[in-house]
């Protein structure tokens, strides 16, 4: 069984007992949180696809980790003009396994 989820702007195919890392949500580590934002949900060969949402349907998950990816950096040039820009950025993320999916 697996379902597409939606969360922090972005859409997953997960299934149970995966990891991923999705946007940084509040949560504690070792928590249970509940995925509602279900977009489809297949089973084999029947597969529910909502409009925009799949009613009654859910996805539990236990987070693992708080944490930061590797610093992405940025840099700017104009040449011939004496313009140089650095800059950098590392995005939050939290990461979780899927316990199970209803729906």
């Amino acid at each position: 069984m697996y379902a597409v989820i939606k969360t922090g702007g972005k859409q997953y195919r997960v299934a149970a007992g995966e990891k991923l890392k999705i946007e940084q949500i509040p949560a504690e580590v070792g928590a249970e949180i509940t995925l509602d934002q279900i977009l489809m949900v297949g089973d084999g060969e029947s597969v529910k696809v909502g409009t925009p949402l799949v009613q009654g349907a859910s996805v539990t998950a236990k987070v693992l980790a708080q944490g930061r990816h590797p610093k992405v950096k940025i840099f700017k040039m104009r040449r011939r003009k004496h313009y140089q820009k650095h800059q950098g950025h590392r995005q939050d993320f939290t990461e979780i396994q899927i316990s199970g999916i209803s729906a």
